[in-house]
């Protein structure tokens, strides 16, 4: 019942102030598209979290040699391509293969495959590197034929490093995402980083998208302080701790939410369960009882038809 997830002020506040655009109830966001069914980060992975009714649809950008945004989760290829075999001499000093250092026609190249071995077959041929304006475009399609307005979620992969290659992100993310109309408070987007001055540089350049600060390890424990979430509220709208951070501290979500942030873990995956008897158990510790205001999952439909069973959505 609606009962069981009931905001709390600040939470409402959050919603309103950050952007009055987005829904009052939580939301699910498709990580990497519905990865818990087809390889992540490729067309049919989004457009398959799509039609299983996802909120927010969450690309991880890289950018290549020719300065093109595309969706892959590292800044290296050998994870989801096969680019050892196609070209095993362009491999760095260091036996990895980056994406800087190819072009976009190269990368077209590539076949994309799954990463994990237990999923989707990873031979399976027809899966390739999409670009970000191909998932803007292919979101805009979608949303005509089926009447429905799904948000995008995506990161920005590594900026700094990005920057020292000399592909610098930030100038032209923005320009890209106006040019798809995602402009000002009330955008049907989140942009997220692990990078505080990437978020801080954003808004220098007048930026006012929804963004997401994002929590990793204990190089961030300094921002779940009081003191460092004053000043993650300076610039963003939320955090995305991970899970196992919630749950090592779960007053995280009421401190965000004393400071109108909107909390977003991840990643929720009903295939690998730790600690939970079921994957609706997991959901209804975050959901329901810990009142996080959306979470990102490989198995969106799962998350999508547990909020409806309680009545969330």
């Amino acid at each position: 019942m609606l009962s069981d997830w009931i905001p709390t002020l600040a939470t409402v506040v959050a919603l309103v102030s950050a952007s009055p655009a987005m829904p009052a109830e939580p939301i699910v966001i498709a990580h990497r598209g519905a990865s818990g069914y087809l390889p992540e980060h490729t067309l049919p992975a989004y457009a398959l979290a799509f039609g299983q009714g996802a909120d927010y649809l969450e690309p991880d950008l890289v950018l290549t040699k020719d300065g093109v945004f595309i969706c892959l989760h590292d800044i290296h290829l050998e994870a989801t391509t096969d680019v050892e075999q196609v070209f095993s001499e362009r491999k760095r000093a260091d036996g990895r293969w980056y994406a800087a250092d190819f072009t976009l026609e190269e990368i077209r190249s590539l076949r994309a495959h799954e990463r994990l071995e237990d999923r989707f077959p990873q031979d399976a041929p027809g899966f390739v590197v999409p670009t970000f304006e191909e998932l803007l475009e292919m979101v805009r399609g979608l949303e005509r034929t089926t009447g429905r307005r799904v948000g995008v979620y995506p990161e920005l992969k590594a900026p700094a490093w990005h920057r020292q290659q000399g592909l610098p992100m930030e100038e032209r993310f923005l320009e890209l995402v106006r040019r798809h109309g995602y402009q000002g408070r009330d955008a049907t987007i989140f942009v997220q980083c692990f990078e505080l001055e990437t978020l801080e540089r954003l808004r220098a350049l007048g930026s006012e998208l929804p963004q997401i600060m994002l929590f990793g390890g204990e190089e961030h424990d300094p921002l779940a302080t009081e003191a460092g979430l004053d000043r993650v509220a300076r610039f963003a709208n939320g955090i995305g701790p991970s899970k196992d951070r919630v749950v090592a501290d779960p007053e995280l979500v009421a401190r965000a939410h004393a400071r109108s942030l909107l909390v977003h873990p991840y990643t929720f995956r009903a295939d690998r369960l730790e600690g939970y008897p079921t994957f609706d158990a997991e959901l209804a510790r975050f959901y329901v009882e810990l009142r996080v205001d959306g979470l990102f999952t490989d198995f969106p439909d799962l998350a999508v038809q547990f909020l409806a069973k309680r009545g969330l959505r």
